[in-house]
């Protein structure tokens, strides 16, 4: 049981091991479709004011 708990911890060890090494790279991955995000975001509110004034020319 000992020898499978050793087992264990040392998955879990390398599995943290391997998320530490990777972190630098999500997080500037998560940057990027935050900022994608925002932009469109941005567009969409820019076509809607648009849609909005020519509604009232209307």
């Amino acid at each position: 049981m000992e020898f499978l708990s050793f087992l264990t911890l040392l998955g879990i060890a390398y599995l943290l091991w391997r998320l530490t090494d990777q972190l630098p790279d999500i997080i500037f991955r998560l940057s990027e479709i935050q900022r994608d995000i925002a932009a469109l975001l941005r567009l969409s509110k820019a076509k809607s004011k648009d849609a909005d004034a020519a509604d009232s020319k209307d």
